[in-house]
């Protein structure tokens, strides 16, 4: 194919043929100007205005001026339920053109900016903003503001406390931005600055028509433990708990109710601090006024315990009419020392009245006075006699002693030294405890002073008569150290009775020394049944031969040495032969006493200890008591004939030693050899009348226990 070549071909006309082919570069350039200004320059984060162009199932169709047109989702149209095509609405351009060529925008995000612009003018020109209550929260409310989140304090919503948020809720309110966080985008709105600004006038003209004693219409709008707040139309008013009623009361709500209204007067009002001071008793009569005339002292009155304090309890009788019980005044009982123990709040009791001074408004009662004085009563010595039995209740105790009440008004002391016969108790506590019941005895009476002595051992026999028979001097016991200090040791002896033995008697045959809580065998060194004091020894125990040589040395005069002396006396040696002869069967005579005093003392002895194991006894055997009790009453008497014969025997046989010993010593002496054959002469004489005298005795005891057993089993 053969291609045509064209000579000198105009290359500047050849798109002149087309679309737009026959526009000078001047039209050209005025053609793209007029293009240019149907086309809006926008910028992203910036609000403008569209108008629909369309509408979809999920998207509205805007058209900013843009070159292309915007989506915007269905959904944040939901406010705007009659939305149709051709409605101009505010859209926040979020991005020019996404990956898809398409503009994006965002109704949302143009509202939130425009509502914090509102909040920020608001703010700034102290206007008005409306809104909707979303939902409660803690401590107040949130609101929606064009799509801002804004706090409502519960403090905030009106000038009176809010009890229930919830009624609230979805309500459109009007508020007042108070506070803007900028950093947590927090805004703080209050509706109550609105309320106060209309209740400021109202507020001005009751303070400038407020007196003393004028009586205002109020509502109750808070409640606290010392009072109410009243609402009087714009300025608050405390009325105290005490000015609610003449009567007493806990709490105001057990009167009044929130919301309530009601009349009250003016007692105080502080310009200076706004405050106002409201009563309400004080629009009704004292009720000390309408007190019945014949309501005097001796009147028994009934009313509720009010208040109970240290030192008494206020019984109401009426509504404001108060009496004061103190509480010396409660009981006759000398041990009441807290009313609460005797009365509690709220208790309904009856009083006397002892005082009434109607002036002061004061009165006095007392409850004891129902009921009559126990030490007045005329069976009272009678029924409280000294040696009387008793059981009472401990009440108090004390280092000297404890006090039992026997009745109610009625007590009486019992000293430590009171409580035990054997046991040496140094506080009452060691033995008893209070709330414990006791049985006691009537030592002493005085009804003037209201006074009782009681005494707790006095109800069983003294058993020291009888320990006197049984921890002679030389017999030897068991005993458990129980305590032991530099002084010494304390011992447990049988029968429950305590002893006492010194450091140097604690030391053993093989030289220790006893320690705490042993049981060794204890000599008796000392009794004294006066002071109930029992000394013993351990040592005296395997030392008794020594001990017992040491004693006789006492009764041993000095020999006189040879020499001299011998020589003196020797030419009437013969002389003193029979003499010598008559002193020997003397002491033959002294020896058999000493035996006999010995078995009558051991005799003693073993009545004494089955005196003391008789009660043991008749706890153990229930079965025969009566058999028990008829051997308890024959071993003292057996006892006391035995320790007469006995004293007599050691009276004798003392005797007899003092005298032989002064006879041997006038025979060492040649110039009194008369006078030591007369003394002794009437040594021989003294002691054997003394011997037989105990001889006869010991013997017509004896017969006549004979006797006394023939008849027993005679009539048995």
């Amino acid at each position: 194919m053969a291609v045509e070549v064209v000579d000198n071909f105009d290359w500047d006309n050849l798109g002149a043929s087309q679309f737009g082919g026959n526009y000078t570069p001047e039209q050209r350039a005025e053609m793209e100007q007029m293009y240019g200004d149907t086309l809006t320059t926008v910028q992203e984060e910036e609000v403008v205005k569209g108008t629909v162009v369309g509408i979809t199932d999920r998207d509205v169709i805007l058209n900013i001026g843009f070159k292309s047109d915007g989506l915007v989702p269905l959904s944040e149209f939901r406010d705007l339920v009659d939305l149709k095509i051709g409605d101009q609405v505010e859209v926040f351009i979020e991005d020019q053109e996404d990956s898809n060529g398409q503009l994006i925008l965002s109704r949302k995000k143009a509202k939130i900016k425009q509502a914090w612009k509102s909040i920020y003018d608001a703010l700034e020109n102290d206007t008005i903003l409306e809104g909707v209550v979303k939902r409660r929260t803690k401590g107040g409310l949130i609101m929606d503001l064009d799509g801002v989140e804004a706090f409502l304090p519960g403090s905030q919503i009106d000038v009176k406390p809010i009890r229930d948020f919830d009624i609230y809720v979805g309500r459109r309110m009007e508020v007042k931005v108070v506070k803007i966080n900028a950093a947590f985008d927090n805004v703080v709105v209050s509706h109550k600055v609105l309320i106060e600004k209309d209740l400021e006038k109202q507020r001005e003209a009751i303070l400038n028509n407020l007196e003393k004693g004028q009586i205002l219409e109020g509502v109750i709008k808070n409640m606290t433990n010392f009072g109410v707040f009243i609402d009087l139309g714009g300025v608050d008013g405390l009325l105290h708990i005490t000015d609610i009623s003449w009567g007493r009361i806990a709490h105001p709500s057990e009167v009044l109710q929130l919301d309530q209204k009601l009349n009250v007067v003016v007692l105080d009002f502080d310009e200076a601090k706004k405050r106002i001071s409201l009563g309400l008793k004080q629009l009704t009569p004292h009720p000390w006024d309408s007190l019945p005339a014949d309501m005097g002292v001796g009147t028994k009155v009934k009313g509720r315990i009010v208040n109970v304090a240290d030192y008494g309890a206020f019984m109401e009788i009426v509504p404001g009419v108060e009496g004061l019980i103190h509480v010396s005044e409660m009981s006759w009982s000398q041990h009441l020392r807290n009313p609460q123990d005797f009365i509690k709040q709220g208790d309904v009791v009856e009083a006397q009245i002892l005082t009434l001074d109607r002036e002061d408004r004061k009165m006095s009662l007392g409850i004891k006075q129902l009921s009559e004085d126990p030490w007045t009563r005329g069976d009272f010595g009678t029924k409280y006699a000294v040696g009387t039995k008793h059981n009472g209740l401990v009440r108090n105790l004390t280092n000297f002693g404890l006090f039992v009440e026997l009745e109610e008004g009625v007590d009486g002391l019992v000293h430590v030294s009171d409580l035990s016969w054997t046991k040496k108790i140094k506080h009452p506590s060691e033995m008893v405890k209070v709330g414990d019941r006791l049985d006691v005895v009537v030592l002493e009476l005085d009804v003037a002073n209201r006074r009782l002595a009681l005494g707790h051992k006095q109800l069983e026999e003294n058993p020291w008569d009888t320990f006197q028979t049984v921890f002679t001097p030389g017999s030897v016991h068991k005993a458990t150290i129980t305590e032991k200090n530099d002084r010494g040791a304390v011992l447990e002896l049988p029968y429950g009775i305590e002893g006492f033995a010194y450091p140097k008697s604690l030391a053993k045959e093989d030289g220790s020394n006893a320690e705490n809580g042993e049981q060794l065998d204890f000599r008796v060194v000392e009794f004294s049944k006066d002071d109930r004091r029992i000394v013993l020894s351990h040592t005296a125990v395997f030392n008794q031969q020594q001990e017992e040589d040491s004693r006789n040395s006492k009764f041993a005069k000095k020999k006189p040495a040879g020499g001299a002396a011998a020589a003196q006396g020797e030419g009437k040696l013969s002389d003193l032969k029979k003499p010598a002869t008559a002193e020997k069967s003397t002491l033959g005579d002294l020896d058999a006493l000493s035996a006999l005093r010995d078995k009558m003392m051991g005799t003693e002895r073993q009545a004494g200890e089955q005196k003391l194991a008789a009660p043991k006894a008749e706890k153990a055997e229930k079965a025969a008591p009566a058999a028990k009790a008829e051997e308890a009453t024959e071993a003292p008497a057996e006892g006391g004939i035995l320790a007469a014969v006995t004293g007599a025997a050691s009276a004798a046989f003392d005797k007899a030693k003092e005298v032989a010993g002064e006879a041997l010593d006038a025979a060492t002496h040649s110039d009194a050899f008369a006078k030591a054959k007369e003394v002794a002469g009437e040594a021989i004489d003294k002691v054997t009348e003394v011997a037989g005298d105990v001889v006869d005795k010991a013997k017509d005891l004896i017969a006549g226990d004979e006797a006394a057993d023939k008849k027993d089993e005679e009539k048995a």
